[in-house]
C-alpha cells in the first residue's frame, strides 16, 4: 500500500524536525575601510566625522586626524599638556566563534601614515597606540603615561580587555627608551619591547618626518606583527618591510572581547607633541554576527500537526505559484531592463539596505510623501558610506516602458549640482533607490530655520542659487536630451556638507501605478501653490519655461526669507508683494530681515529683479536658463521688469519654441494639488488694495 505524498512529506517532515542539531555559522565575512586616502580629510572633514568616533580632544584637521589637541585647529583655549584622545571605527566586529580555545580567530591588517611631531622643538611626550578595544569610552584621566588607554586605577585590570600597540616616545621607568614599539595588554606596561632606534627610526625627530605603520595579525597562526617605514604625505605607499620591529604569538580570544572595536590613542604629559594620523587602511576578516535565533522545537509537537501544516501549506503552494507566476512575469521583465540599462547604476541586495537603515527605522527616517519614504542608511561594505535610500510605496509597477524610460534618463545623469542616483534594488514589487546623502538636509530646513537659530548668510543664498541655475541650465541645453524637472523648489535643493546646492527629487512616482494615494488621487495640475507657472493649469504640461518660472519663485523665496505662498502685505501670494515694492522703488524692503543688514544690497537686487523676471505671466518672456546664468556671473543685466506686474493672457501671444513644447521626462513628488487654488495674477493696475485672486 503507497501511503498517501501529504503523509510521506509529514513524515519527512518531523524526522528532520527531529534531527535538527543548531550549527554554529562559520562564515566569514571581510571588510576593508580606507580614511583619508583617496578621501582627503580636509576636503571631507563633515564625512569623517560622521563614519569615524572622535572621543574628548581628538579632531580632524590639518589633513589628519588630531589625536589631542593640535596648536592649530585647538587654539589656546584648549592646553596641550595632559591631554588624551580617541579616534574609532564605531563598527564592532566579531573575531572568533565558540570559545577562547577556538582554532581560527579574525584576521585584520592595519596600516597608517603617522606623523608625530614637537611642536617647539622641546622634549616630546607621550605617544601613540593602534588598539582593539570593547567599546568607545575614553577613560578619565588617561593622559601622560597612560596613552588614552587606561588610567592609575584601571590599569593592568584584565577587564580592560584591550590590546594596543604603543608607539612611544616618553621613557617611563618601565619603558627601555624613549623611542619604542610595545605590544600593550590591558595596560601601559608593554608586555613585548623593541627599541626603534636600531632599525635607524626615531619617532619624533626635530622637524616632520612621516612613517608609514602596518599593524597585522593572522588569525590562524595567532601571531602579530607590526612594521614600520619612512614615508611622505604626498608620496605613494612605501613597500611594507621585509622584517618586523616587533612579532609575538598572541591569541587575541583570551584578551579582548569577542565583539570589539578598532581605533587609535594618544596622550601627552607635562610634554607635548601632536599625534596625527594622516591616512588610515584597515582590513578585517571577521565572523559574520549570529542573527538568526536558535531553533527550539519541543518534542511534544506530534505528526497530526505536521500533518495539517503541510497540507495546508500544500494548497498554499499552489495558489501562491499562480499569483506568482503572474506576477513573476512583470518583475523578471522590468530586473532584465534594468539590469541592461545602458550606464545603469549598481544594484543593491534587499537584505543590505535594511541593514543600512536599521530595518528601515522610523528614526532614520528623512522625509515622506506619496511617492513613499526616505531614509538615510549607512552601508558599512562601502567605508560607511552615507546614503538615502528611497523607497516607493506602490505595490506593483505598470507601463514599464515609461518607469524605465525615465530612469535611463536619471542613472546618466552627471552634474556637480545634480543628487547623483547611486543605485536601485528591486525586490518583491519593491523599487527602492539610493541617491547621495546630503548631510545639510534641505534649502527650506535652513530658510525657515526655528527661531533663535542663525540664519543662513547671503553668501550662501547667493552660492546655492547660483547652483540650482547651473542645474537647471544643464538640464535643459547641455545633456543630451532635454530634461524638464517640473518640481523646482527650496524643499528640492538640497546642501552637502559645504553647502553646495544639489537638486534633486528625480523621483519615479509618475511612471508607477497610481494605487490613489497622497497627492496623486486628486485631479488636477500636480505642484506647489506658488511654484506653478499658470500656463500649466490650461496645459497640464510642464516646460522648460514653467522651470524658470519655479526657479524665479525660489530666488525671491531665498531673498525674502518667506514662501511663494506666504500672505504678506495685503497680498495672497509672495511674488505681487515684492512686484509692489518694486513699482514704488523699495525693492530692498523685500530681503530678509533676519540678516539684519548683512547683504550685498547690488546682488540683492538683481536677485530679486530677476526672481521676478522668470515669473513673467507670459511664458515666452521669461529669460532662459544660459541667461540667468550669465546675470547671475554679472555679466549680463537682468532685463527689464515693467513696475506693473502684466496680466496673465490665453493663449499667449508669441513664438512658439521648441521648449516650450517639451514634455516632462522626469516626475512630480509634490506635497499638493492645486486644481482648486486661486493664482495671483492681476490686472496691469495690480494694487495692495483692489488685489484679487482669479484663474484665467
Amino acid at each position: 500500500m503507497v501511503a498517501p505524498p501529504g503523509l510521506n512529506a509529514a513524515a519527512t517532515a518531523f524526522l528532520f524536525l527531529l534531527t535538527i542539531t543548531v550549527v554554529r555559522s562559520d562564515k566569514l565575512k571581510t571588510f576593508k575601510g580606507s580614511y583619508g586616502v583617496t578621501r582627503s580629510f580636509d576636503d571631507n572633514i563633515d564625512y569623517y566625522y560622521r563614519i569615524l568616533k572622535l572621543d574628548k580632544n581628538a579632531t580632524i584637521h590639518n589633513n589628519a586626524i588630531q589625536l589631542t589637541p593640535d596648536s592649530s585647529g585647538s587654539g589656546d583655549i584648549v592646553p596641550k599638556q595632559n591631554q588624551s584622545g580617541r579616534a574609532f571605527l564605531p563598527q564592532k566586529f566579531k573575531l572568533w566563534n565558540g570559545d577562547s580555545n577556538t582554532t581560527r580567530l579574525a584576521s585584520f591588517n592595519s596600516s597608517f601614515l603617522i606623523n608625530i611631531f614637537r611642536p617647539t622643538n622641546d622634549t616630546p611626550g607621550e605617544g601613540l597606540a593602534f588598539f582593539i578595544a570593547p567599546n568607545l569610552n575614553l577613560p578619565l584621566n588617561s593622559y601622560g603615561q597612560y596613552l588614552g588607554l587606561t588610567n592609575a586605577s584601571t590599569d593592568s585590570e584584565a577587564s580592560n580587555k584591550i590590546v594596543a600597540v604603543e608607539l612611544d616616545t616618553a621613557k617611563q621607568d618601565f619603558d627601555p627608551d624613549d623611542n619604542h614599539v610595545g605590544l600593550n595588554i590591558n595596560s601601559v606596561r608593554s608586555v613585548k619591547t623593541t627599541s626603534l632606534s636600531r632599525f635607524g627610526i626615531e619617532l619624533v625627530p626635530k622637524g616632520t618626518r612621516l612613517y608609514n605603520v602596518w599593524v597585522n595579525y593572522d588569525g590562524v597562526k595567532k601571531v602579530l606583527e607590526v612594521y614600520i617605514a619612512n614615508s611622505s604625505i604626498d608620496g605613494p605607499t612605501p613597500a611594507m618591510p621585509g622584517e618586523p620591529v616587533l612579532k609575538q604569538d598572541l591569541n587575541l580570544a583570551l584578551y579582548v572581547e569577542q565583539e570589539s572595536y578598532f581605533g587609535f590613542s594618544a596622550s601627552t604629559g607635562s610634554d607635548i607633541q601632536l599625534n596625527c594620523v594622516r591616512k588610515w587602511n584597515l582590513t578585517v576578516t571577521s565572523y559574520v554576527k549570529d542573527e538568526v535565533p536558535v531553533l527550539a522545537i519541543a518534542l511534544g509537537v506530534g505528526i497530526p500537526v505536521v500533518v495539517l501544516l503541510v497540507v495546508g501549506a500544500g494548497f498554499m503552494v499552489v495558489y501562491l505559484r499562480k499569483k506568482r507566476r503572474k506576477r513573476g512575469n512583470i518583475s523578471s521583465n522590468i530586473l532584465g531592463a534594468l539590469r541592461s540599462l545602458p550606464g545603469t547604476p549598481r544594484e543593491f541586495k534587499f537584505r543590505d539596505l535594511k541593514k543600512a537603515t536599521n530595518n528601515f527605522d522610523d528614526k532614520f527616517k528623512l522625509g515622506q510623501g506619496g511617492y513613499g519614504v526616505v531614509y538615510r542608511g549607512v552601508l558599512p561594505d562601502e567605508e560607511n558610506l552615507e546614503v538615502a535610500v528611497k523607497w516607493f510605496s506602490r505595490e506593483s509597477l505598470k507601463g514599464e516602458d515609461d518607469f524605465l524610460a525615465e530612469l535611463t534618463i536619471i542613472n546618466r545623469l552627471r552634474h556637480k549640482h545634480l543628487v547623483r542616483l547611486l543605485g536601485w534594488c528591486y525586490k518583491n514589487e519593491k523599487l527602492l533607490l539610493l541617491y547621495e546623502y546630503m548631510p545639510n538636509g534641505s534649502l527650506d530646513m535652513h530658510l525657515f530655520a526655528e527661531p533663535g537659530k542663525q540664519p543662513l548668510s547671503w553668501a550662501l543664498r547667493y552660492k546655492i542659487v547660483s547652483g540650482v541655475a547651473s542645474a537647471l541650465h544643464y538640464l535643459h541645453n547641455e545633456y543630451d536630451v532635454r530634461v524638464v524637472h517640473r518640481d523646482v523648489k527650496a524643499s528640492n535643493i538640497m546642501l552637502d556638507s559645504n553647502f553646495n546646492a544639489r537638486l534633486g527629487d528625480f523621483g519615479l512616482a509618475r511612471a508607477l501605478d497610481n494605487e490613489k494615494t497622497s497627492y496623486m488621487e486628486a485631479e488636477g495640475v500636480l505642484g506647489t501653490v506658488g511654484y506653478i507657472a499658470p500656463e500649466c493649469f490650461h496645459t497640464g504640461r510642464a516646460t522648460q519655461r514653467s522651470d524658470v518660472y519655479a526657479f524665479g519663485a525660489v530666488l525671491i523665496e531665498v531673498v525674502c526669507g518667506q514662501r511663494p505662498g506666504t500672505k504678506i502685505g495685503g497680498f495672497q501670494f509672495l511674488v505681487d508683494w515684492v512686484w509692489f515694492l518694486h513699482r514704488d522703488g523699495r525693492i530692498l524692503d523685500a530681503v530678509d530681515e533676519r540678516l539684519a543688514g548683512d547683504y550685498v544690497a547690488e546682488e540683492a537686487e538683481r536677485l530679486l529683479l530677476l526672481g521676478l523676471a522668470c515669473s513673467h505671466p507670459i511664458a515666452h518672456e521669461r529669460p532662459k536658463t544660459q541667461t540667468i546664468v550669465q546675470i547671475l556671473l554679472g555679466n549680463m543685466p537682468v532685463p527689464h521688469v515693467p513696475p506693473f506686474k502684466p496680466a496673465f493672457i490665453w493663449p499667449a501671444m508669441g513664438p512658439i519654441e521648441d521648449d516650450d513644447l517639451s514634455l516632462a521626462t522626469t516626475l512630480d513628488t509634490t506635497s499638493m494639488t492645486t486644481s482648486n487654488l486661486g493664482s495671483a495674477w492681476s490686472t496691469q493696475n495690480m494694487g495692495k488694495d483692489s488685489h484679487e485672486q482669479s484663474l484665467v
